[in-house]
């Protein structure tokens, strides 16, 4: 497999005809088109597959095979993407905090692009409650159709919050300072290895839209809109024709998953 990117193919998945130029409205333009074209997903792990970050790996799953990933996928791949089209950007660590009721290892990658010497926090890989336009760390309010987001500061920390029935939550905290893919490479091992991941002990599936945003965790399905969520549990035998169907993720044949199958 190669080991160079292939941005024509790459732009082909996320539904855009040419690279646009290295610039806000470019970013705008890359962000939202993969954010709502791949989804986040963690069969691999459900399977007992190995995540592999190299770019490669990276490319023959999200791109050529049409799967989805998590965060480190998505972003590892997002990254090389905004380097070869021009863009000044960064990969950083954070701690999610959505959910938890305590600390978290950095097992979140982000990354923060400069435009004309601004910062903006850039995520296509957060799923369900995540970003679909890249957003200024002003720690001002900022609409994304239904949902709106600010990144706060707290000390060295940012934050990156999202507001819902009148107040602010935490999705994640981190320190906008560059990390390596080493540190990348750790926290992943971690993730999709460890017997206390959220990865290992829960199948999902994930695509934000601007209208709805999908969730699928293990067998119980939700459609959020905004402050609104609609949700039903699955039967065993509609978790894969949902996967494809909803989630447009290409599942192998006889894919079995842990925390469903045993």
């Amino acid at each position: 497999m190669s080991s160079e990117l292939d941005l024509e193919a790459y732009l082909r998945r996320i539904g855009l005809e040419a690279a646009p130029a290295p610039d806000l409205a470019g970013l705008k333009a890359l962000h939202g088109a993969h954010a709502t074209s791949i989804p986040f997903e963690n069969l691999d792990i459900q399977m007992g597959l190995p995540i592999r970050l190299d770019l490669a790996s990276l490319q023959a799953k999200l791109v050529q095979r049409r799967r989805g990933g998590y965060c480190f996928e998505h972003n590892s791949l997002f990254f090389a993407v905004l380097k070869a089209i021009g863009f000044d950007a960064i990969p950083c660590e954070a701690r999610v905090r959505l959910g938890a009721t305590e600390v978290l290892p950095r097992t979140h990658m982000l990354l923060i692009a400069k435009l004309e010497g601004e910062p903006w926090l850039c995520d296509v890989g957060f799923g369900g409650e995540g970003l679909l336009h890249p957003v200024p760390m002003d720690g001002t309010a900022h609409d994304q159709f239904r949902n709106t987001y600010r990144v706060a500061v707290e000390g060295r920390l940012r934050v990156l919050q999202s507001f819902h029935h009148g107040a602010w939550e935490d999705l994640y905290a981190f320190q906008p300072d560059p990390r390596y893919p080493v540190d990348f490479e750790m926290a992943n091992h971690f993730t999709s290895t460890h017997p206390d991941s959220r990865f290992v002990k829960t199948l999902t599936a994930q695509l934000p839209g601007p209208e709805v945003r999908r969730i699928l965790r293990n067998r119980a399905y939700a459609e959020l809109r905004g402050d609104q969520v609609e949700g039903r549990q699955l039967a065993t035998g509609e978790v894969i024709p949902m996967l494809r169907e909803v989630f447009g993720i290409e599942v192998p044949e006889g894919a079995r998953f842990r925390t469903l199958d045993g």
